[in-house]
């Protein structure tokens, strides 16, 4: 036997009279906590009504994405986005055109003319594939 399995063997006695034992509280206890209950039970409040004015359609939709705090964490992400976008590091250029194969440098049209697609995204559903 290990040593906890004793440790366990002797509480266990301990644990089955507890189990067997259920307290009774006491007949004042009872009495003070009904009298309590009733003297509160009298001063409920009734339930606050509806507002009666609606909530219009941009703050339904700041409500549903977190309130003021999210909204600018978004427009802050969109700004940067837009920035970053429109005007991107050297970094970026330089690596986007080590990847499709072109150099950084200003190329003709016709040096890229092949990375344009023929095809459009209708043209694509159309076909099924």
């Amino acid at each position: 036997m290990t040593d906890k399995q004793q440790d366990s063997d002797g509480l266990e006695a301990f644990f089955d009279a507890a189990r067997n034992t259920a307290p009774d509280p006491d007949a004042a206890f009872m009495a003070r906590i009904l009298d309590d209950a009733l003297s509160v039970q009298g001063e409920a409040v009734a339930p606050p009504r509806p507002a009666t004015k609606r909530d219009g359609f941009f703050s339904q939709i700041l409500r549903g994405i977190g309130g003021w705090p999210a909204l600018t964490g978004l427009a802050a992400a969109t700004v940067a986005g837009v920035w970053i976008g429109l005007n991107p590091p050297a970094a970026v250029s330089d690596q986007l055109a080590s990847l499709i194969g072109t150099s950084s440098a200003t190329t003709d049209a016709t040096d890229s003319d092949w990375l344009l697609d023929p095809l459009t995204e209708y043209d694509i559903a159309m076909t099924g594939g």
